[in-house]
């Protein structure tokens, strides 16, 4: 099966921009991805690399700008133009039908007859997935798959289809290092037939690993486009920008300890992270800074009581919390807020005020339902949340999910655990949540957090912990970094006495 285009293609974006509502996701970005590369798509996430290959591949209309195949321009509004043009997009989470076998995945969406000739399909299927050496069973249930496989499923559904172009979306999350390896050689056998390939990524090693060329997103726009490969550095500074805010955290640090832990070592099937001793102290702001996934959620959910250390101790204050169950660092005064909002952190379905009545003590048996909803009216007021009593958590935008979030936190707290405190808010937003913040530090709260954004991390930490690969560093004063200083270290350059 071949479509009109042949198979080497060029694609060309010319001036691209997307907005919604107030964010603009894509700026005026162009593009080209020459016939038989592999071409990188970098930024932190949140840069604009998804916003930009959606609308490529029909999932996204764009506001303005042009789509060029071999200089021709194309309409491309839909999936199914794409598919026909030749684009086809490996997502994150792959757009597959779990209850059926691997064989009718593998046949749907084919254009034309309504019989299809499942003889002529397995022949094809065997055929594509000997290729690349893809180990799958015909019979067997998507649903049965891991994402590796379910991954390896929709590309050579793509390829039956006759896509020239194919575009991985962030591929290598949540896959094990063999699966890994199974794409990347699937890849580059695909760029040395002509084809061309648009790999999305906020992960340096593997763009440096697949890639012969990459643009760098940062907030909607092009802020490079290099040949690899280059150095870490470069693209660290290209991916988080140059000059970052001063600090404007008053320093509330006590000589009381909120935080220590011992020799801990924390291991899971992809990193395994050693913390050899960390002292943290009441009112002091700790940013844990690093590529996404390289240890900091670790630390976080560690000190939250919600992962145990496979050896080491953690104390909270005074008390020795080694092995103890969450509900025992919740009385220690430990608030976790993460970053996945409504998976985590709220619950769906239930609205303001169901949220408020379940984090207040109940007098008896019952909930006083007109007693909270003063209260929740109150927290509507003083957190400044645009919704009503009633309304559901997931009908409140994230800069409200996330202020709904902070009021349910109790007070007074020892030690605040946070992930992404500020992702995807707009500014005034991230200004009123560090208020909050600070105004806990001032009575005595500890505060670790999380940031793909350098600025933030510069901005309101005392000391800094950069995580890279693995390895992690002492807390650093923030006085004593430049933007350079942490670009290589979170790229990997750490100091020898730092390891």
């Amino acid at each position: 099966m071949s479509h009109h285009f042949g198979f080497r293609m060029k694609i060309e974006l010319q001036n691209i921009s997307k907005r919604f509502g107030a964010v603009q996701a894509s700026d005026n970005v162009s593009l080209v991805v020459e016939a038989g590369s592999i071409h990188g798509l970098l930024g932190e996430n949140g840069a604009g690399k998804s916003t930009l290959v959606k609308v490529l591949s029909g999932f996204i209309s764009r506001d303005a700008g042009v789509v060029l195949l071999d200089g021709q321009p194309v309409e491309i509004w839909t999936p199914a133009d794409a598919i026909a043009a030749g684009i086809g997009m490996l997502h994150q989470d792959p757009l597959d039908f779990p209850p059926l076998s691997v064989l009718d995945n593998f046949m749907v969406g084919r254009p034309g007859k309504l019989l299809i000739n499942r003889h002529q399909a397995i022949k094809e299927f065997r055929q594509l997935a000997a290729q690349f050496n893809f180990n799958l069973d015909i019979n067997e249930l998507v649903s049965n798959l891991t994402v590796g496989e379910r991954q390896q499923l929709e590309i050579l559904r793509l390829l039956s289809l006759g896509v020239s172009t194919l575009i991985l979306d962030e591929p290598t999350t949540g896959i094990s290092a063999a699966q890994k390896s199974a794409l990347f050689s699937a890849a580059k056998k695909l760029a040395t037939q002509g084809k061309s390939i648009i790999f999305v990524s906020h992960k340096l090693e593997d763009v440096n690993e697949l890639c012969d060329r990459v643009t760098v997103l940062r907030q909607g726009q092009v802020v490079g486009d290099l040949e690899i490969p280059c150095p870490d550095e470069t693209l660290v500074e290209l991916m988080f920008g140059r000059e970052l805010a001063p600090p404007i955290k008053p320093r509330t640090r006590q000589a009381e300890l909120a935080l220590k832990l011992e020799n801990v070592s924390l291991t899971t099937d992809r990193l395994t992270i050693n913390i050899r001793d960390l002292e943290v102290y009441k009112g002091e702001v700790i940013g844990l800074a690093g590529l996404e996934g390289s240890g900091q959620q670790l630390l976080l959910r560690l000190c939250a009581g919600l992962l145990q250390a496979a050896s080491g101790r953690i104390y909270i204050g005074n008390e020795d919390m080694t092995g103890q169950p969450y509900q025992q660092y919740l009385n220690a005064g430990v608030g976790y807020s993460p970053a996945d909002r409504l998976r985590e952190g709220l619950i769906q379905g239930l609205s303001i005020h169901e949220h408020v009545s379940l984090r207040t003590p109940p007098r008896g048996w019952f909930i006083d339902w007109r007693a909270t909803l003063q209260k929740t009216l109150h927290t509507i007021a003083l957190f400044k949340i645009r919704g009503k009593p009633q309304t559901k958590v997931e009908r409140l935008s994230g800069g409200n999910q996330q202020r709904t979030q902070l009021a349910l936190l109790p007070t007074p707290l020892n030690l605040l655990l946070m992930e992404h405190p500020t992702r995807g808010l707009d500014i005034e937003s991230v200004l009123w949540v560090w208020q909050q913040l600070i105004a806990r530090c001032e009575g005595g709260t500890a505060i670790l957090f999380n940031s793909a954004d350098l600025d933030e991390i510069m901005q309101y930490s005392d000391r800094v912990i950069v995580f890279s690969g693995g390895a992690v560093s002492e807390p650093i004063d923030v006085e004593s970094l430049t933007v350079e200083r942490l670009g290589q270290m979170i790229g990997g350059k750490f100091e020898r006495n730092h390891q």
